[in-house]
């Protein structure tokens, strides 16, 4: 390292000298960050597609995807039974409920206090193995911070021969726990306890798109993403409809409604978000009488959503979204509409306030219903909480450790080539078509332009839309009774990526060049019971939409995919369906997971192996480099 360094780098070395002034500092941060880089790498958990599943998702961040129990059974299995083993889960996964049941039942023992926090504290410190103590500080709640960092690292274990020292240290281990528990704070050791062996076994939770629609409570979810230690965001296709609804998106205001009432899932528009329905419920009896009140509101909601999409299609040619304008095809009198050169049959409903010579012109009602809505989505205080964390935590898409995370496709041509899509008055296809895509969402919220607040629109249910990818069949599934009407063609990439070369096209495209990279796909549901697989292209592309929604279950056959990729390799883990917190919390059930690893590491990975850890041997070269110019003389520190 005795090259001389250039103007630039010596100027950068003295601005990272006044960080380490002295030899010993530059030496105890090479020190750290050198032993830092060895050790195995966090692990991962990937999930997609929860759509508001708030219970199953619950679960599902408790259990940490069944590594919890693998963790206990590996580790405690043979000092407990089953049933004790069963209890410790269940501890660890809903601590308060627990506690109280204890306490109800007079069994909050000193005894039973002992003997959990000691099979807790055995969890916590085997996890923590792969961090710094640092980090696990770091993860504790502050106000136990002394007291677990004391006890996680006792390393004296129960032996029938011990040394006067050991003794020593035993005795000050189980004079805390004795202490602790005289003074009534044996149930928040527990709760800290538990928070910590789940933030230890995930280091990070990456959520591949669609938070939002279909389950009863999607902001209960975001509320629990909002407290992780550690999570990221791909958006999808219904998130971004919720993010253009409150960025003031009149379009995606009605469509995000109409999907809430389409599902009976109001419950999550005025009681979760604040956001009133008595003006449209109003306006759907005085226009619709004939129809009961839900279902007045959904055909008042979708008329407006279908009018609003006119208007939008009409001003944004380069979408190409024509097909959409269907609200001027209905034959009244024959109850007809015709669509692609085919008649359908349409439902007989109302549509007093559709014009014939204007169709999709709003009339003054359903202007003040829509001006209403707007200023109540846009002022739901709770519901900018939610989308901002979005936005932070968010991206159209990641390259995260080797890997592409993306909820919906990179579109494509028939021939397996980047689609190329005129935007913003360029053509954009591949990782420019995505990156725009993002610039757009993001000018949509902080900005509010007309523009900005179309695209969202188009990004929720665009056919070349990298994050839907398929032609949405919204108006036939609201007026056409046959489901054939219902098909939505998929772009060409949801066949392609069955080829490996395609996989490695795409991967290329987003600069991964390893041939352990993956894609990490969501948005389509897997048919298990098909025999569909979630892995695609030889394994170069994983889907993990397995079904987390109650509605695909029948269809899929599970209920969700976990993906986790820890230091050993990939594995998948496939969830069956959940009964509920009640029955899980008061019967101990556990959600039944399997486990297939399909791909193995040959090396285990080290935290070098991350793109963090190469930041931070990029870093640690950069105070090797500082060392040299110090000892040389060429930089001379302060101290």
């Amino acid at each position: 390292m005795s090259n001389q360094p250039t103007m630039d780098g010596l100027k950068y070395l003295r601005l990272l000298a006044e960080q380490y002034p002295t030899v010993e500092a530059i030496c105890t941060e090479i020190t750290r960050l050198s032993a830092q880089l060895s050790l195995p790498k966090g692990t991962e958990h990937f999930m997609s597609d929860i759509h508001g599943e708030y219970e199953a998702f619950c679960h599902i961040m408790n259990n940490c995807s069944g590594v919890i129990r693998e963790k206990v059974n590996i580790w405690l299995g043979d000092q407990l039974t089953h049933a004790e083993a069963d209890a410790l889960c269940t501890l660890i996964y809903y601590p308060e409920a627990i506690l109280r049941q204890r306490h109800t039942q007079n069994a909050a023992t000193t005894q039973w206090y002992q003997t959990q926090v000691r099979h807790l504290l055995h969890l916590a410190r085997m996890l923590s193995s792969k961090y710094t103590r640092e980090k696990v500080r770091r993860l504790m709640p502050e106000d136990w911070r002394f007291l677990l960092d004391e006890l996680m690292h006792f390393q004296n274990e129960e032996t029938e021969a011990r040394t006067e020292q050991e003794e020593n240290r035993l005795r000050y281990r189980d004079t805390v726990l004795d202490t602790v528990i005289a003074t009534d704070s044996g149930d928040g050791l527990i709760l800290s306890l538990t928070q910590l062996i789940k933030n230890l076994a995930v280091d990070r939770l990456h959520v591949v798109g669609d938070i939002f629609d279909r389950g009863p409570r999607a902001d209960s979810v975001m509320d629990i993403l909002m407290r992780h230690h550690s999570v990221d965001v791909e958006w999808g296709n219904h998130d971004v409809l919720w993010m253009g609804a409150a960025s003031g998106s009149e379009c995606c205001i009605a469509m995000a409604l109409r999907n809430s009432l389409a599902h009976h899932n109001t419950d999550i528009v005025e009681r979760g978000y604040g956001i009133p329905l008595r003006e449209l419920n109003r306006f759907a009896e005085e226009t619709y009488p004939g129809l009961s009140p839900d279902a007045g509101m959904l055909h008042a909601v979708s008329i407006l959503g279908f009018k609003l999409e006119g208007q939008l299609i009409r001003r944004s040619p380069d979408f190409e979204m024509e097909d959409r304008l269907l609200l001027h095809k209905i034959d009244r009198e024959s109850h007809t509409v015709e669509i692609d050169g085919k008649t359908w049959p349409v439902k007989d409903l109302p549509l007093p306030t559709v014009l014939p010579d204007d169709p999709y012109a709003l009339t003054e009602a359903e202007q003040r219903v829509m001006k209403g809505l707007r200023h109540a989505f846009t002022h739901s205080p709770r519901l900018r909480d939610h989308v901002t964390f979005l936005y932070r935590r968010g991206w159209m898409y990641r390259v995260f450790n080797g890997n592409l995370l993306l909820h919906g496709c990179v579109p494509l041509n028939e021939d397996g080539t980047l689609l190329q899509k005129k935007l913003g008055g360029a053509y954009r296809g591949g990782r420019e078509l995505l990156d725009y895509a993002d610039r757009m969402a993001r000018r949509a919220f902080y900005e509010g332009d007309q523009e900005a607040l179309d695209f969202m629109w188009y990004l929720w249910c665009g056919a070349e839309s990298p994050l839907c990818g398929r032609q949405v069949k919204t108006f036939a599934r609201a007026f056409i009774p046959d489901e054939k009407a219902w098909h939505e063609p998929r772009n060409p990439y949801y066949t392609w990526y069955n080829r490996e070369e395609t996989c490695e096209m795409i991967l290329r495209e987003f600069g991964l060049e390893s041939p352990e990279s993956r894609i990490i796909n969501g948005h389509t549901p897997i048919r298990v019971t098909h025999g569909e697989s979630p892995l695609k292209a030889g394994g170069r592309l994983v889907v993990i939409d397995g079904g987390f929604c109650r509605a695909y279950q029948k269809t899929t056959g599970i209920a969700g995919y976990t993906l986790i990729a820890n230091s050993h390799g990939m594995r998948l883990m496939s969830h069956q369906p959940f009964t509920s917190l009640r029955d899980a919390q008061e019967t101990g059930r556990d959600i039944h997971s399997q486990s297939f690893e399909f791909a193995a590491y040959p090396v285990r990975l080290t935290v070098r192996d991350t793109d963090w850890g190469a930041r931070q041997a990029e870093r640690m070269e950069d105070l090797l480099r500082l060392l040299d110019a110090c000892r040389q003389g060429v930089i001379t520190l302060q101290k």
